[in-house]
């Protein structure tokens, strides 16, 4: 190896080295280290002792709240990533068109993704208030009875399905990116054949934007099962554990009950179940994505 060759690997390595430490001092021992403390029954103080699996076969047969929080983490994720991405495709449908102000459409929807999530939690904390919030005074002035929102058990998953809908600037925005890359070309034969918009939209758009599809639907997906602020700051887990997702029950476990072992062996149970999530869907989208030049 040449001199000036040593030396160009050596910078190279040298440049590179800070984020390959970054991620093995931030990232991969934390994780490391999470696996070795699920496996103790450590407090956060004092000293971990070695209890091998219980913590796990504590969580899959000792711990009922551990299958309620998936079952309400499992119930908010299948009704809150269809809904956002429908939504989220309906809006940037509409702000594929050529109109005026279209710029200032897509600032509008845009904007409320990027209000601080604790100033958003805040407001529609308000807006749900059963006495004095808006919907319900909405629902008053046109005589429908007040409803409960996040104070009902039954009520309070739908309304943060609800609310979920408010942010879904990026993911319009994602999608938006995809429309525009839709040949034209397409459209203008189907016109030739007579085809209506319906036609275009079920044999043209949503084939061609599956791979967009993917990506919302996987980041959509991951996101949701990550869901902890709003049920931190608006329902505390309540009512009646109705709200009690499954990364707000790892934080109680780890925070408020000081049982760090256990919490650890949670946030693996999460990790694997995303991923095999993640893997299913990956393994399944030859059967439905679709890519320019007919390869799946």
């Amino acid at each position: 190896m040449s001199p000036r060759r040593r030396s160009e690997i050596t910078w190279a390595l040298i440049f590179v080295a800070p984020a390959v430490l970054g991620f093995v001092l931030l990232k991969a021992m934390p994780i490391l280290f999470s696996l070795y403390i699920a496996m103790t029954d450590w407090s956060a103080v004092g000293n971990a002792h070695w209890v091998g699996l219980d913590n796990f076969e504590k969580m899959l047969f000792a711990d009922p709240l551990f299958w309620r929080s998936l079952e309400v983490t499992a119930y908010y994720t299948l009704v809150s990533v269809p809904a956002s991405m429908a939504f989220a495709f309906f809006l940037a449908t509409l702000l594929n068109q050529r109109i005026p102000g279209l710029g200032i459409f897509r600032t509008i929807f845009y904007i409320p993704s990027i209000v601080p999530i604790i100033a958003s939690t805040v407001i529609w904390l308000w807006m749900f208030n059963p006495d004095f919030g808006l919907f319900n005074s909405v629902l008053g002035a046109f005589g429908i009875p007040k409803m409960q929102y996040i104070f009902s058990e039954e009520q309070v998953v739908p309304s943060l399905v609800f609310m979920s809908i408010w942010g879904v600037g990026p993911m319009m925005i994602i999608f938006l990116a995809g429309l525009q890359e839709v040949p034209k070309e397409l459209y203008e034969a189907a016109d030739i054949d007579g085809s209506n918009a319906w036609h275009k939209l079920v044999h043209i758009t949503l084939p061609m934007m599956t791979p967009t599809i993917l990506f919302n639907l996987m980041i959509s997906m991951v996101a949701a099962f990550q869901t902890f602020v709003q049920p931190f700051i608006m329902t505390n887990g309540g009512p009646n554990n109705g709200s009690l997702f499954f990364v707000f029950w790892i934080y109680r476990k780890a925070f408020q009950d000081s049982q760090m072992g256990y919490a650890s062996a949670l946030a693996w149970a999460l990790f694997i179940i995303i991923s095999v999530l993640s893997y299913l869907i990956f393994r399944t989208s030859n059967r439905w994505v679709f890519y320019r030049g007919g390869d799946n």
